[in-house]
């Protein structure tokens, strides 16, 4: 099935304040599981997080996924900006007031027997964010790379920071491929699956060359122990 990349309907206005330094934007990548675990858990760890933006991971879907994602949202006080549709096992929820452009949905590569799969992405405060959810064999993700790095290089590398859960851990063909481009912000925060007892390295945040990351930490509470069965992880960038 041939990829495509479809407009998202998003908010663009003026910026306002972000809860981390001048200039800078709190990325958290999470897999919230379509909210299976403890969805009130959900909300408890993305306000711990204060998030500016949120690359989410197997949001809720179906017929009532797009109601229950835009309720997690608003109780976290949160908005969605990209969801449903293309996107499909991905979603983009932004801080209320930060400028979001190319609000955008994409379908991957798919085979019958698979999970449909695609990436959610959008320049928000300048900064282009892709929320990932690559494929379970290292032949599904080979084929998805083809079109995350088509993305990250016609974004331009410098400004673009990809958030999700690879299913991939360190050193394998994706990471590998990706790392010619970005770095990994999140890998000394530690494993995040699974999130009782994390021993597998398998969600990331990889950042451009041309932005600084920071503060890199994984949420590792009572609540987000029962929140999914991913533990999230935080990091603030910023242009230099």
């Amino acid at each position: 099935m041939r990829a495509t990349d479809v407009p998202t309907p998003a908010a663009q206005t003026s910026a306002a304040p972000t809860s981390g330094a001048p200039g800078a934007l709190r990325v958290l990548t999470y897999n919230v599981r379509q909210l299976r675990d403890d969805a009130a858990a959900v909300v408890a760890v993305l306000r711990e997080a204060d998030a500016d933006v949120v690359a989410l991971q197997e949001p809720p879907r179906l017929l009532t996924g797009r109601r229950r994602l835009r309720r997690l949202a608003a109780d976290a006080g949160l908005t969605v900006a990209v969801a449903g549709g293309g996107a499909r096992t991905t979603a983009l929820l932004v801080r209320p007031g930060l400028p979001v452009h190319g609000a955008r949905s994409m379908r991957l590569a798919w085979r019958p027997g698979r999970t449909r799969r695609g990436l959610a992405h959008a320049t928000v405060a300048g900064v282009h964010v892709v929320s990932v959810h690559l494929g379970l064999t290292d032949a599904e993700r080979a084929s998805h790379l083809v079109r995350l790095l088509h993305l990250v290089r016609s974004s331009g590398a410098s400004g673009v920071v990809v958030a999700g859960d690879l299913n991939e851990e360190p050193g394998g063909l994706v990471r590998r491929a990706l790392a010619l481009h970005l770095h990994d912000a999140t890998v000394s925060a530690g494993p995040t699956f699974p999130a009782a007892r994390p021993r597998r390295w398998i969600d990331a945040v990889l950042v451009g060359r041309g932005l600084v990351a920071s503060g890199a930490r994984r949420l590792e509470g009572e609540e987000a122990r029962r929140a999914s069965d991913h533990l999230p992880l935080l990091v603030q960038v910023r242009v230099p």
